[in-house]
């Protein structure tokens, strides 16, 4: 006969209640890091596409809406008591993408940032100063450049960087110089 659906929701074990519980505790404490589905549904010990389905089937929306609606959350909060401006709550709370985070936060709240502010702000308390919110929130940390983008370290240390072939043009210039007679 085969697996037949009577409208019943699904029951599921507690080992699988765990292990989502622990993905999104993982979501929640890292939020505004850049999360990745695979690296949370290998915490949660599945497959990224069975993870997502599994997650949809316990809580109702997927990993990825989650994170934005904690996100957006967290967004909120920093616009009625922080003095940051939109694009540093943006960055601030996980997104990467202004337009991105306008768009969703809009879908979500019914307003854009700046809108909601405004509302919010309406009453005479005043906010928290950007500099306090960043530093406890780790604004200030140290920001690594790709190695791509890193300068060797002798042009590090005198502050400058030079042009890619510059020392091989210099060196075959010498090279030239020396091997000319009567110059020095």
């Amino acid at each position: 006969m085969g697996n037949v659906r009577t409208g019943a929701p699904p029951t599921l074990d507690t080992g699988v209640l765990r292990r989502m519980r622990l993905a999104r505790d993982a979501m929640d404490r890292e939020w505004a890091e850049p999360l990745d589905v695979s690296a949370v549904a290998a915490r949660a010990g599945y497959s990224r596409y069975h993870f997502v389905r599994l997650f949809h089937e316990v809580y109702g929306e997927t990993p990825g809406a989650y994170l934005t609606r904690r996100r957006i959350e967290r967004a909120q909060d920093l616009l009625r008591t922080a003095n940051l401006t939109v694009t540093e709550i943006c960055m601030q709370v996980g997104f990467t993408s202004l337009g991105t985070f306008c768009t969703r936060f809009k879908q979500q709240t019914g307003a854009t940032p700046t809108e909601f502010r405004r509302r919010a702000r309406s009453g005479d308390a005043a906010a928290i100063p950007g500099c306090f919110v960043l530093l406890w929130a780790g604004g200030f940390r140290e920001r690594r450049l790709p190695e791509a983008v890193r300068l060797p370290g002798a042009a590090r240390r005198r502050g400058a960087a030079r042009r890619p072939g510059a020392a091989r043009r210099r060196r075959s210039a010498r090279i030239e110089k020396a091997g000319r007679p009567g110059v020095s």
